[in-house]
């Protein structure tokens, strides 16, 4: 749990999460605090990795601080600010419970603070990396993995390339895992990837509400390895409606469902206009394990595309069940195209098995 008015992005899950001061990496304001309560499940104990410790310097940190205490053991760690950091990046603790005070009066410079912790039970973070495997032919591909903790999608850092290419190795290495779809941000996890060859340029893409930028890349690019990553084929389209469209000289057009296959040429699949909902449902012929989805605007000729949708599944066509994602009880709304040509990928975590997905 997180109290006050200091607290900038924040995420706890039960085994990770991070956390950082209002405005970051902005400068944080003045007068502000925030108490953050990190609870690990039970026979484990707490690492906190400290990404950005940029606070204000003053003697014994007495006008911006960090503070962290260990209850279980009695135990205090700083204050810490830019005159009196941390003696290593990584705090091992002994405890399954921290409290992290974070507090400002005036001042006029500092980034703030950044923090991710992990249990025990999962010790590498973003901010270390354990390799499982290094070739001694420097022609093949060093593979390593790392745990990432939940949260990371929104700390700050752009992202080079996209999840069929690989990611620039200089990019935000745990968001570039969300951006791919291997892990899901509010849940964190592990990831293994490979080190390769890089080309010289990325197309930019979008993908679980991540964007990418497009600029030329170092050496290396990072591959992400996934369970699959291949496309299924559809037994049939099915639709709540479909548009009759009649244009302008009195030709018709069908927007039926068969149309929304995404490699379809011309105009896709749209739903009555005057429907108040819709939906598109695909039969996948088996029950299949679907670990995510594609969506696309009707072309640049035809400018219409779906912001915001939801998804439902069913293994015999009669009862339906609305995904919901790793940690929630609501429904999850998936983030939409924003133009009509663009495609955009969201990931299943955990992914849905079934015949027909609406």
């Amino acid at each position: 749990v997180s109290t006050g008015n200091g607290c900038g992005h924040t995420l706890l899950a039960p085994h990770s999460g991070t956390l950082s001061s209002k405005n970051y990496p902005g400068t944080y304001p003045n007068h502000t605090v925030c108490r953050w309560r990190l609870q690990a499940p039970p026979g484990t104990s707490l690492l906190l990795a400290f990404g950005d410790v940029d606070l204000e310097p003053s003697e014994r940190c007495a006008h911006s601080s960090l503070l962290l205490s260990d209850p279980q053991a009695g135990t205090a760690y700083g204050p810490y600010c830019r005159n009196s950091v941390p003696s290593a990046p990584l705090l091992v603790t002994n405890s399954s419970s921290v409290t992290v005070l974070f507090n400002s009066t005036s001042h006029r410079s500092g980034r703030g603070l950044l923090l991710s912790y992990a249990t025990s039970q999962h010790p590498g973070t973003h901010y270390t990396q354990q390799h499982i495997r290094a070739s001694p032919d420097p022609r093949l591909a060093v593979r390593f993995s790392v745990y990432c903790p939940a949260g990371c999608k929104d700390i700050h850092g752009d992202i080079w390339g996209n999840p069929s290419q690989g990611y620039r190795d200089t990019s935000v290495l745990c968001k570039a895992a969300v951006h791919a779809g291997v892990i899901a941000d509010e849940l964190g996890g592990q990831v293994t990837l490979s080190r390769e060859k890089g080309i010289t340029l990325y197309e930019s893409a979008f993908a679980n509400g991540l964007h990418s930028k497009r600029g030329s890349l170092s050496e290396k690019r990072l591959i992400f390895h996934k369970a699959c990553d291949d496309a299924l084929e559809v037994a049939a389209f099915n639709a709540s409606s479909w548009w009759h469209e009649v244009d302008v000289l009195g030709q018709v057009r069908a927007w039926v469902a068969e149309r929304a296959a995404l490699g379809t040429a011309g105009h896709s699949w749209a739903a009555e206009p005057s429907a108040e909902t819709a939906w598109l449902e695909l039969d996948l012929g088996t029950r299949r394990n679907v670990t995510g989805i594609i969506t696309k605007g009707s072309s640049e000729q035809h400018n219409y595309y779906v912001t915001s949708y939801r998804v439902s599944s069913s293994r015999d066509g009669k009862n339906w069940k609305p995904y919901r994602g790793s940690a929630s009880q609501e429904d999850k709304v998936f983030e939409g195209n924003a133009d009509s040509h663009g495609e955009v990928s969201n990931a299943f975590i955990p992914p849905i098995i079934a015949r027909y997905v609406r």
